[in-house]
C-alpha cells in the first residue's frame, strides 16, 4: 500500500476576492478583544456574578464509516463544505461549487474555531453537519457575506488526512466505505 499524497491547496479560493481571504486567515478568525470597562467607585455592593452558559458547536453525524485513523489536531486535512445562515438558510460559501475542497491544519488556529473543535475524531468519508455559533464563527464584526452576530451552519465531509491512506479507512481489513481523495463526487 502507498501513502497517498494530498494536492496541497490555498487557503483563499481563487475566484473570491482578496479581501474574502480573511474568513480563514488566522490573525482574523481570532475572537475580538472585549470591551474595556472602567470601573467606577460605587457605595453599593456588586451584584453576585452570574452563571452563564457557554455556546458551544452543535454537530450532527449525517455519514460515518469506520475506520482506524480518524482526525485529530495537527493533522492536515481536506474538506469539502458548504456554508449557509441559520437566520435565512442563505448559502454564503461552498468548496463543491468549485471542485476543490479546502485543506488546512486542524486545531492550528486557521480556520474558525467552530472549525477546528467540530471537524475532530472524523474518518476519511465521514460527513457532519455543524451549528456553529457567533463566538466560535465570526463574532459581532461579520465577515464578507456573513453579517456580525450570525449563526453559521455547515455541511462538510472529510475528503482527506494527509499521510493517511485508504488503509485508515474500514476495519483494517481493507477499503471501507465513503468518499477517499481522488474519488468524484
Amino acid at each position: 500500500m502507498s501513502n497517498l499524497q494530498l494536492p496541497t491547496t490555498t487557503i483563499t479560493p481563487p475566484h473570491l476576492p482578496s479581501s474574502y481571504h480573511q474568513i480563514y486567515h488566522p490573525a482574523c478568525v481570532s475572537p475580538s478583544p472585549p470591551p474595556s470597562s472602567q470601573s467606577s467607585p460605587s457605595s453599593s455592593p456588586s451584584p453576585p456574578p452570574t452563571l452563564a452558559t457557554s455556546p458551544s458547536v452543535e454537530s450532527t453525524d449525517l455519514t460515518t464509516n469506520t475506520c482506524t485513523r480518524r482526525t485529530t489536531a495537527g493533522d492536515t486535512i481536506s474538506v469539502h463544505y458548504r456554508g449557509t445562515l441559520l437566520s435565512t438558510g442563505a448559502e454564503f460559501d461552498a468548496s463543491y461549487n468549485r471542485n476543490q475542497p479546502l485543506t488546512f491544519t486542524v486545531g492550528q488556529g486557521q480556520v474558525i474555531k467552530g472549525w477546528d473543535e467540530g471537524l475532530l475524531e472524523m474518518c476519511v468519508g465521514d460527513k457532519r453537519k455543524l451549528v456553529i455559533p457567533p463566538e466560535f464563527g465570526y463574532g459581532e464584526r461579520g465577515m464578507g457575506p456573513i453579517p456580525g452576530g450570525s449563526t453559521l451552519v455547515f455541511e462538510t465531509e472529510v475528503v482527506g488526512i494527509e499521510g493517511v491512506g485508504s488503509e485508515g479507512v474500514g476495519d483494517g481489513e481493507g477499503e471501507g466505505e465513503g468518499m477517499h481523495v481522488g474519488d468524484e463526487l
